[in-house]
């Protein structure tokens, strides 16, 4: 009678454990498919860059700045989340298709630019900023005013970047270049004169610019090399998503944010940001 008792107290609580777990299924489900439900002890997952000053940057004491990660905390808002239920996830440029395909993500906000390619594999909300490939050089430096400017010079970029392709194949055949790992060993170069110029989108290179430890040491040339729309990336076919984001984006343009959030975090480089651009994805 005692083993009869005994095994059914475990039945009960393998069905109170199995009752408990299907309770808390959808928790566990907003938290791997990067925050589909929207509850109120959700979370939405969201891709940024780590290593981009002024746009995505995650510092040594764990938290999270720039104006990409700006416009992340107010479109979350603008779905329900409060700042205390977004999970930022590092999304590296060659990622950042897989963690929205696979449901690591719910939206990538990482200087993401929109273009066909891309749109192939996901969709897009926005642009919310335009950027355009730019030359960082020495504040003090006034021999390079133009792409041409560039032959005979050492130009720096990280490792695979288009930006620095673009420039050598297309403006500046004769100019050398150098590939670093990081942009900061490009900076380094830069400042002690090993290196004459730096290429990206302008927008990254005017976060690094206004970091406190680069102020008046670097300028951007001004140059508009290329478009790079940013844009929001979403899982492809997720249409209602798309409007709510556009909607949110929309928002933070009207109410002023848009420009307090590009001031604060491009603003002490001397950015000139181009204003807003027009949503263009979803219509």
């Amino acid at each position: 009678m005692k083993v009869f008792k005994a095994g059914a107290a475990a039945a009960v609580a393998a069905v109170l454990a199995l009752t408990a777990t299907a309770c808390g299924g959808s928790s566990d489900k907003a938290s791997s498919d990067g925050g589909a439900s929207g509850g109120a002890k959700d979370k939405i997952v969201i891709g940024i860059k780590y290593d981009q000053p002024g746009l995505g940057l995650k510092t040594p004491d764990g938290k999270f700045s720039g104006f990409d990660v700006d416009v992340a905390t107010y479109v979350a808002k603008e779905l329900g989340y409060q700042p205390d239920q977004i999970e930022f996830k590092q999304a590296v440029s060659a990622e950042r298709e897989n963690l929205i395909a696979n449901g690591d993500v719910k939206l990538v906000v990482a200087t993401y630019t929109i273009n066909d390619k891309r749109k192939a594999k996901v969709d897009f909300a926005g642009p919310y900023f335009l950027a355009h490939q730019d030359l960082l050089v020495r504040a003090d430096d006034t021999s390079i005013t133009k792409a041409e400017d560039l032959n005979k010079k050492k130009l720096c970029s990280v490792t695979g970047s288009t930006s620095a392709q673009n420039v050598k194949t297309k403006l500046a055949p004769e100019a050398d270049l150098l590939e670093q790992g990081g942009y900061s060993e490009c900076l380094t170069g830069l400042e002690n004169k090993k290196l004459d110029a730096l290429t990206t989108d302008n927008s990254i290179l005017a976060g690094y610019a206004a970091q406190e430890k680069n102020k008046g040491k670097f300028k951007l040339v001004g140059l508009k090399l290329s478009d790079e729309p940013y844009g929001i990336g979403l899982k492809k076919g997720d249409k209602d998503l798309q409007t709510k984001v556009n909607a949110a984006l929309k928002k933070m343009v009207e109410d002023g944010s848009w420009q307090k959030a590009v001031d604060a975090n491009l603003g002490p480089a001397d950015y000139k940001a181009e204003p807003a651009p027009q949503i263009t994805e979803g219509s």
